[in-house]
């Protein structure tokens, strides 16, 4: 499972629920959309690219792997 959202920190935001969900295909098509791991949250991020249409073709890309994907437009609030 994975969540995907826009991060004022760190950009859009492709973040596996474990590291289960990171299959070789998976890693691969998050590079190819400009994604690089962050450690420090232990996720994918792209610090371009944050609108609707990129949170839409991202969780797309990720539910065409089989992945299971909730997504939101706005950065959710922390806390």
């Amino acid at each position: 499972m994975f969540l995907v959202v826009p991060d004022p920190a760190h950009g859009l935001v492709a973040a596996p629920q474990s590291s289960d969900d990171l299959t070789p295909a998976t890693e691969h098509s998050l590079a190819d959309q400009g994604f690089t791991w962050n450690s420090e949250i232990e996720a994918y991020t792209r610090p371009s690219g944050c609108g609707p249409a990129a949170v839409d073709d991202t969780a797309d890309m990720l539910r065409e792997l089989g992945h299971y994907v909730f997504s939101a437009y706005k950065p959710l609030p922390i806390g």
